[in-house]
């Protein structure tokens, strides 16, 4: 390992340990250990046509149509596939670019 190898690798575990104390209650769940476990087929039979393209297949919504585009509710939004929380609404930034 040369020498701009190892200083890269240090800068990136530093600031990786910094991220972690800004965030310490955002922790990954165990690999292999979640929520809610489905088949592919049971997913889209839980999500509807629209959902299940975005959250199971990687998809996009088209710019403008989201029906979240113009939500103002206080309260904790959640994953449509699994309910778990995801964040507040007091963090819900609002970019102007629909």
């Amino acid at each position: 390992m040369d020498r701009r190898s190892l200083l890269a690798s240090a800068a990136a575990t530093i600031g990786g340990l910094g991220l972690a104390a800004m965030f310490p209650g955002a922790r990954a769940a165990p690999v292999g250990r979640y929520p809610l476990t489905l088949t592919d087929a049971e997913w889209r039979r839980k999500l509807a046509p629209g959902a299940y393209d975005v959250l199971r297949h990687e998809g996009t919504e088209r710019a403008g149509t989201s029906p979240l585009l113009n939500e103002h509710r206080r309260g904790t939004f959640v994953c449509a596939g699994c309910a778990q929380p995801l964040y507040e609404s007091r963090t819900k930034f609002e970019s102007g670019t629909g």
